[in-house]
């Protein structure tokens, strides 16, 4: 007679995620259970509500690769136009969740990404991203710029999704990011730099408080408070969970400026908007990527959330309860959909 073994947790994050000794991954949600709402997935709909429609569509049949589309309803002003003279800038959302959680059709991403359709005039794509640890690193690279690429063979007519390709203004593509996302961001735009991607171009690139860290502690990881959608624990497991085995934090894709990414003067990146929250956990190393961005004479604009943590904009919880976070949020939106409308 065989006993079966109870499988034992080797590796568990925050409540959000457990990897068992025979690397399978449980991410069902055990923490409080009155924010567990914001993890839920959202249905798509096809007829528009408060302004928004929303379709899933696979793009990658092999692959099962797919992403959300987030459509705008036309305003009345724009019915009176001319067809082409209404077509919308695309916005290609990589979400974040430290590689390793999260999912395009969460209701956090939802009810900010369907805002920003609304709020920017534009359709948004978000991508459904492989996860780590069964997916490590560059597997969210590979599929986000897989994406990008859909997009162009949208453009080119190559490959057609009636909503993207009746709306669309392939002129105007830019990438948005959240948290580990904004890092996918500067690497999806470093290949979009290296690529033949006409008809469509690439105008802008949002990382919106991206994990850009060193595998050494920054002071503002020492110093600055932990937050619920981030603290030291979570970024360790992880990132240790979803770069390379063998690879320390200092990685190109946690750390594009330091000495084992390539140079950031030689690459062709688009304009960007770096969003910083003041009180980040990983500000300091934000700031380096600021920093070293403006030396390489890349064209890059700032936008700092004071007083606020990592990711505050996601937690509806905050925003609907705290006056300060509410302000702030407003603000950040306000900034994005000004760079978006500028690019």
């Amino acid at each position: 007679m065989t006993i079966a073994q109870e499988k034992k947790v080797v590796v568990e994050v925050s409540g959000w995620l457990r990897v068992f000794d025979d690397s399978s991954v449980d991410r069902t949600w055990l923490g409080p259970p009155e924010v567990e709402f914001m993890a839920n997935p959202v249905p798509a709909h096809e007829e528009f509500i408060d302004g928004v429609a929303t379709r899933d569509v696979t793009i990658e049949a092999q692959s099962g690769l797919r992403v959300r589309v987030y459509l705008p309803e036309k305003e009345p002003e724009e019915e009176k136009r001319s067809e082409g003279s209404n077509k919308l800038p695309v916005i290609l959302h990589l979400h974040g969740g430290g590689f390793c959680i999260s999912q395009a059709d969460w209701y956090m991403y939802y009810a900010v990404y369907t805002k920003l359709a609304r709020a920017a005039r534009a359709i948004v794509v978000s991508v459904y991203l492989p996860l780590a640890p069964e997916h490590r690193l560059p597997a969210a690279v590979e599929d986000g710029f897989s994406a990008l690429l859909w997009l162009s063979c949208l453009a080119r007519g190559d490959s057609n999704e009636p909503w993207v390709t009746a709306h669309a203004d392939f002129k105007r593509v830019l990438l948005i990011g959240d948290s580990s996302g904004g890092n996918l961001v500067h690497e999806v735009a470093a290949r979009a730099g290296k690529s033949d991607l006409h008809p469509l171009k690439l105008t802008g690139a949002v990382p919106i408080h991206p994990g850009f860290v060193r595998a050494k502690r920054s002071r503002s990881e020492l110093e600055q408070p932990q937050s619920p959608f981030l603290t030291l624990d979570m970024v360790d497991k992880f990132l240790n969970l979803a770069l390379p085995i063998g690879s320390t934090k200092d990685h190109p894709i946690t750390c594009p400026m330091g000495p084992a990414a390539p140079p950031l003067a030689e690459l062709n990146l688009p304009p960007i908007l770096l969003c910083v929250a003041e009180n980040d956990l990983m500000k300091d190393t934000e700031m380096e990527y600021y920093e070293a961005m403006k030396k390489a004479g890349r064209e890059v604009a700032l936008f700092v959330s004071g007083g606020m943590t990592h990711s505050f904009y996601l937690n509806k919880i905050a925003v609907e309860k705290d006056p300060n976070t509410k302000i702030h949020t407003e603000r950040l939106f306000q900034g994005i959909v000004e760079f978006i409308s500028m690019h």
